[in-house]
């Protein structure tokens, strides 16, 4: 099956490009985006390519090969924006910004293979917003992940 959109390179090539001093892990079918080498943590955005982690397969990316979510942390206020009254979303569904199917309660947005259109108009500032935020919390709490 073809899926549309940025493949998972592209994107981690984008945010490692964009982004200073990113920490980057990958494990378990995932990839993790940080800004702390020795913990790794919190994680500004995640990169899956298997449900094996989640409860019921919500997105089925075992069954589609080249197909993989990206899930990025935001304010309460971007998350309400987006996604605050989405009700019984389709995670399956490629190239639309979703609430995580695990994480919604701690504002986390996910979006399937995302189009080149959708990564630039809604996507990067996404990033840029996720990660300003753990580098402002960094900045003014260094001891703190």
């Amino acid at each position: 099956m073809d899926s549309p959109g940025l493949d998972h390179d592209a994107v981690v090539s984008y945010i490692t490009e964009t982004f200073p001093g990113v920490d980057v892990v990958t494990a378990m079918g995932a990839t993790f985006f940080s800004l702390d080498s020795d913990k790794h943590w919190p994680n500004f955005a995640t990169i899956v390519t298997t449900d094996e982690h989640d409860m019921g397969s919500p997105s089925n990316l075992g069954a589609r090969p080249n197909v993989y979510r990206l899930n990025i942390g935001v304010s309460r206020e971007t998350y309400d924006r987006l996604v605050g009254g989405a009700t019984d979303p389709d995670y399956a569904a490629l190239d639309r910004v979703l609430p995580h199917p695990v994480y919604a309660r701690q504002h986390w947005v996910s979006i399937l293979n995302p189009s080149a259109e959708t990564f630039d108009t809604v996507v990067e500032p996404l990033l840029k917003e996720a990660h300003d935020r753990i580098a402002a919390t960094r900045a003014s709490h260094p001891n703190v992940g």
